[in-house]
């Protein structure tokens, strides 16, 4: 990784058994987070439940419903740091919707939300076409298809 040392917690925050299906292992997370080249970097990844990820989404973002993937920001410099949450049947249930491999799913939205931890964001036509262009560069780099 350019530029600094990764801390990174993974966390599996599920108790349906069912649920661990088709997550992705520590190290796999963490290859997709070094992938983003964010520096020197203190950061969680969180795996939820549905109704994790709705209460999170509603107190957070105002939206009573579960979401793909949320970002929380806390510093950018010196150290990056920050906490990605997945909601996992969300992200399952959009892979299959798709038609495609959970784990390239899963892969679009660590980088996209390691992205928006590093400032990018796509409210605008350009912020939306910079921030996949560089989502489709990492994933390639990869090995994932263009995800859209």
């Amino acid at each position: 990784m350019a530029g600094g040392r990764l801390s990174l917690s993974v966390q599996y925050a599920t108790d349906d058994a069912t649920d661990t299906d088709g997550l992705p292992t520590r190290a796999e997370v963490r290859k997709w987070v070094r992938a983003t080249r964010p520096g020197a970097a203190e950061l969680t990844v969180r795996f939820v439940d549905a109704e994790e990820g709705r209460q999170l989404n509603a107190h957070y973002r105002g939206k009573d419903c579960a979401t793909n993937v949320l970002s929380f920001p806390y510093a950018r410099a010196p150290v990056l740091a920050g906490d990605l949450v997945l909601c996992l049947p969300v992200v399952l249930r959009e892979a299959a919707a798709q038609g495609k491999p959970a784990a390239a799913h899963f892969a679009h939205l660590v980088v996209h939300g390691m992205l928006h931890l590093q400032g990018y964001d796509h409210g605008t036509d350009a912020e939306a076409c910079a921030m996949e262009r560089m989502e489709r560069e990492v994933l390639a780099r990869l090995g994932f298809p263009d995800p859209y």
